[in-house]
């Protein structure tokens, strides 16, 4: 009888716990196919997806195979943001969360980045290298049609140290949604994208 109380209590447990694990990767599942929304269709079945573990970590979900990496939208913060980008501009963004982890702010960051940009120390791409944003305070995943509703795409394409002269961009939008070049002449030197949003 003994033992039989005992084969019930692990069977109980066993369930329980088979039931968390089921439940942790079914939301992980989730998180990758809301994330992997941000980047073209093409490249996502392949990305690397980044999300946060519950000390709010960034940790791998998912190992992908080809050179996009996807970062999930940060749990902690309203507004859904996911992004997706070149492998080749990890270093940088890997370099960027490191120091906002060490409570730097916005300029400080900009400021050493730039200097281990130039120093040779901090990788940038040497080819214009793209970051996709997919962002929006209704941001949602819809599971019948398997896309993120109530958001909207933003192109950002980074040309470390180019100019508007070297390129020919203005440094504002002259239309609504046409390309400009921000943060010119520096290592963030990235041309904006942003497509008027959608009704």
């Amino acid at each position: 009888m003994h033992n039989c109380a005992h084969v019930l209590s692990l069977a109980l447990v066993l369930t329980v716990f088979s039931s968390e694990i089921k439940a942790q990767s079914s939301g992980t599942e989730e998180v990758i196919l809301v994330t992997i929304q941000a980047a073209p269709e093409s490249e996502r079945e392949g990305a690397t997806v980044l999300g946060y573990d519950a000390d709010g970590k960034i940790v791998t979900l998912r190992k992908g195979t080809n050179s996009t990496i996807c970062l999930a939208s940060d749990p902690s913060k309203k507004q859904f943001s996911a992004a997706c980008y070149h492998k080749d501009l990890e270093p940088f963004m890997a370099r960027g969360r490191q120091l906002k982890a060490e409570g730097k702010g916005f300029q400080e960051v900009f400021d050493i980045r730039e200097a281990e940009a130039k120093a040779g120390t901090l990788k940038m791409p040497d080819q214009p290298t793209t970051l996709h944003i997919l962002y929006g305070g209704e941001g949602k995943y819809d599971p019948d049609t398997k896309t993120v509703v109530g958001a909207n795409i933003r192109y950002v394409v980074y040309i470390p140290f180019a100019t508007a002269e070297s390129t020919g961009l203005p440094t504002r939008p002259i239309v609504a949604g046409g390309p400009w070049i921000m943060d010119p002449g520096t290592h963030r030197a990235h041309i904006m994208i942003t497509p008027p949003k959608s009704n």
